[in-house]
């Protein structure tokens, strides 16, 4: 890999990104992300680019890679890029979706979501750098658990954003290229009651099934959902019981809430915090978080995005953007505390999260010559 490579040509460029999604990085394995993280730090210190890592909490997670153009001494907000190197796709499914070109579609885990996106704005940056053409200093942070729900990241990414001007996220293009203005937030619960276990058939009375007043709270639960301001609430998976003949003693679920407000995140929350148990037969024990907060689309996102538009359309296409999205990023993060965000930044394609995952080759030039021309542009 030569992130200084010229001419720039299309093979490449594939061939570059080939190798990244040939490392198989899923979120659970801290040492295969690092070990790609590390293949990343040594590309982008040869092409000049200063280095430095940042552990996070949890001594099974991979340290956060920050890759910037920043000079000593330079302490002026500046752009904040955004990407991830972890995947959803665990080991073994390269067999299944080997990296291949099958005309205009490249195929792959983890190309399209987001590791081609990632290493064309690493590629940009680099020869930003080498030109100083940049305004503003770039601070990219290639972060090792995104599809984990950023749980130990999170930090880091907040506290670079509080002195950043401008946040542009890799995230992949929504279909026809166009990038992401507002997300919706994200909300996890995990709700646990215990009654009293009993003999099915002999003491059926003095027992207190944990199930049933499970489906109490699962039915109350469903009609927080209100499509009409854009709130969703999932129970996605239920725990319980030890056999047909015995009164359930112990029931669990687990809770997805989207809120495309943090008027609605607050009404989802105080709702799950304020569920209790039907009598003193039952304890209910509610664990509920707020995961990543709504990105609403501000006057300054939308500023960014005009100016965005005007280099799209300098590379050779026009940049639109699509209405809010109920998937979620870490530009939900950066969105949240003022910065001005732009996502969906990356190339073009389908199928994230599945064994059809593509992106288009013909949106790799295009996107390259757009993430150069902005990174150098903004100030």
């Amino acid at each position: 890999m030569n992130l200084l490579c010229q001419p720039t040509r299309l093979d490449a460029l594939l061939d570059d990104i080939g190798a990244w999604v040939r490392h198989e990085s899923p979120s659970g394995d801290a040492a295969a992300v690092e070990l790609l993280q590390r293949n990343i730090a040594m590309h982008a210190q040869r092409a000049g680019l200063a280095t430095r890592w940042i552990p996070l909490p949890s001594a099974s997670a991979a340290p956060v890679l920050v890759v910037s153009s920043r000079a000593p001494g330079d302490t002026r907000a500046g752009i904040l890029v955004l990407t991830h190197v972890d995947t959803v796709h665990p080991h073994g499914t390269l067999e299944r979706n080997p990296y291949r070109i099958d005309g205009d579609r490249v195929y792959g885990p983890g190309g399209y979501d987001m590791k081609a996106g990632a290493y064309l704005a690493l590629r940009a940056l680099a020869t930003v750098a080498h030109q100083c053409r940049a305004r503003l200093p770039v601070d990219m942070l290639f972060i090792p658990d995104e599809e984990a729900s950023s749980l130990q990241s999170r930090p880091v990414t907040t506290g670079f954003a509080q002195h950043a001007r401008y946040a542009l996220v890799c995230e992949p293009a929504r279909s026809g290229g166009r990038c992401v203005t507002s997300r919706k937030g994200v909300g996890r619960a995990r709700l646990k009651v215990t009654g009293r276990a009993a003999h099915a058939g002999i003491d059926h009375e003095r027992g207190r099934n944990a199930i049933v007043e499970m489906a109490r709270h699962v039915a109350v639960l469903s009609n927080l959902t209100d499509y009409s301001v854009g709130t969703t609430l999932n129970v996605g998976t239920i725990e319980g019981g030890t056999g047909a003949n015995v009164v359930a003693e112990e029931c669990a679920i687990r809770v997805d809430f989207r809120v495309a407000s943090m008027a609605e995140a607050e009404r989802m929350l105080a709702a799950l915090r304020g569920q209790r148990a039907s009598s003193g037969d039952f304890t209910l024990d509610v664990d509920v978080q707020l995961t990543r907060p709504p990105y609403e689309k501000s006057a300054a996102t939308a500023a960014l995005l005009q100016i965005a538009q005007q280099h799209a359309r300098a590379a050779g296409f026009d940049l639109l953007d699509v209405p809010q999205t109920g998937g979620a990023s870490d530009g939900n993060f950066t969105a949240a505390l003022g910065v001005p965000t732009l996502d969906g930044l990356g190339v073009d394609g389908a199928g994230a999260h599945t064994l059809n995952e593509y992106f288009l080759a013909s949106s790799v030039l295009p996107r390259l010559d757009f993430w150069t021309r902005l990174l150098a542009a903004l100030e």
